[in-house]
């Protein structure tokens, strides 16, 4: 075995482990069914400068590290330059074991950039200058660096607003590995927001209806479901801290938007009553489209008032939160699926105290029409590591199909994440390998092997159908 720290077996404990890994699911492709990778770079076929430019611009996982080791903010998000940002990150490597980020940060070096030697702050120069180098030539530009990493299939996250330009160009061009899109409304429905009357406004422009009245929304957002679907769009995405299932009725909630729009203020309870609403017509429509919703539940966005302020969102300032969701989420796919209007469903949790609800809930609404029709999406976010991986795993396993699992994500912005998905294969060949070793299942490679090939691959791609 090799004695670098990524190697052919790392994470694998014993044979089996190992067997099932190289002979069932590393070779399988990557369908990559949720991320937020820019199209516009993808369509361009955009070449990074450095290795700043594609790694840690962008990356909150790594500003947070950096923050909590006590960098300065210019060397993360500032002004310093990409080289000394990127030794920065280089001395701060070390600190993150038995965080995700080490083991994410070596199989990157190696997958793209063939580099095993351990990044800190005596190599971080080095590594700097040769992955910065490799990167300025074709062969790492956005579509070669897709194609390195096994990608079949690629879906992005846009707003109703969105005019797929960069999707119908890829769609056009000759890139082999297939770029869709997923409709994530959730601006539409946060009707608290400070600013969702301008953005309301700007979604009538794109919809070409003057947005008036509760019925003129609906429409807008129908004719944008329209729009996404005539280009391909087979999924929706919605980032809730929980699912809103307020008792409402028609004229309630058609006065509350009026309220809105007129910039009158609303009561908790008003909010909840209207993001009811649009979320169950919503998901009636991906119904009446034959799409797939995902929820991902459980976020506490923007908790750092002053930095938020000054860096806004998405950079680093997010935590679990201890949302009820046990109770809404079920009334809430009850009332589709009393309607027969529920779609294919993939509910991700933030929150691991909510594994055993996830993965109990999905086998209410698992009616035999569809092979895993309500899916307990993999660990995301703060989870998408070794033990989150796990315990939701086994949380899934004991209470329902992991064979039925379609797997992995990355859900990243970077175009270097994607040894996510062997970091996820390797964890699940070796959970499954530990149980052979101690006879908890047997030594039935060929059953287990189609397991893992179809939690690896074969699930998502049955699943999904692009």
């Amino acid at each position: 075995m090799s004695t670098t720290f990524i190697h052919d077996n790392f994470l694998l404990e014993n044979k089996y482990a190992e067997e099932l890994y190289h002979n069932y699911s590393k070779n399988q492709p990557i369908i990559d069914y949720h991320n937020h990778l820019s199209p516009k770079l993808i369509a361009e076929n955009y070449s990074f400068k450095n290795i700043t430019d594609v790694w840690i611009n962008g990356d909150h996982y790594k500003w947070r590290a950096m923050r909590t080791l006590g960098v300065n903010e210019k060397f993360i998000t500032g002004n310093a330059s990409d080289k000394d940002k990127f030794l920065q990150w280089g001395k701060t490597v070390p600190h993150t074991m038995r965080n995700p980020l080490y083991h994410w940060t070596h199989l990157e070096l190696a997958r793209y950039f063939d580099i095993y030697e351990l990044l800190n702050e005596k190599s971080a120069e080095a590594i700097y200058e040769e992955t910065s180098q490799k990167l300025t030539t074709p062969e790492f530009s956005c579509q070669n660096l897709l194609k390195k990493a096994n990608a079949e299939l690629v879906c992005t996250t846009e707003d109703p607003t969105d005019n797929l330009e960069y999707h119908q160009a890829l769609k056009k061009s000759d890139f082999s590995v297939k770029v869709s899109t997923a409709f994530r409304p959730d601006k539409a429905i946060l009707i608290s927001s400070e600013t969702y009357n301008d953005y309301i406004d700007s979604l009538g422009k794109v919809a070409e209806i003057e947005i008036n009245t509760y019925n003129d929304l609906l429409q807008a957002l129908s004719k944008r479901i329209e729009y996404f679907n005539e280009n391909g769009c087979k999924l929706s995405d919605h980032g809730l801290d929980q699912i809103y299932f307020e008792d409402f009725t028609l004229t309630e909630v058609k006065s509350i938007f009026q309220k809105k729009r007129n910039n009158q203020p609303l009561t908790t309870t008003e909010a909840l009553k209207f993001q009811s609403a649009i979320l169950l017509f919503l998901s009636e429509t991906y119904y009446q489209y034959g799409w797939i919703q995902q929820f991902h539940l459980g976020a506490l966005r923007n908790n750092n008032a002053r930095m938020n302020s000054i860096l806004g969102p998405d950079t680093g300032w997010d935590s679990i939160g201890d949302f009820s969701q046990a109770k809404n989420l079920s009334a809430f796919l009850n009332a589709l699926d009393t309607k027969d209007k529920l779609t294919k469903t993939i509910i991700y949790n933030l929150n691991p105290a909510d594994n055993e609800v996830m993965a109990t809930m999905i086998g209410n609404f698992n009616d035999g029409s569809i092979k895993g029709k309500v899916q307990f999406g993999s660990g995301w976010w703060f989870l998408d590591q070794k033990d989150g991986m796990t315990k939701q795993m086994n949380a899934l396993s004991n209470m329902g199909l992991i064979s039925c699992f379609i797997g992995m994500l990355t859900d990243s912005r970077s175009f270097l994440s994607f040894p996510r998905h062997e970091y996820f294969r390797r964890v699940l060949c070796n959970l499954l390998g530990d149980e052979i070793k101690r006879g908890e299942l047997p030594n039935d490679m060929e059953w287990i092997g189609k397991m893992v090939a179809d939690i690896s691959y074969n699930n998502a791609k049955e699943y999904f159908k692009f």
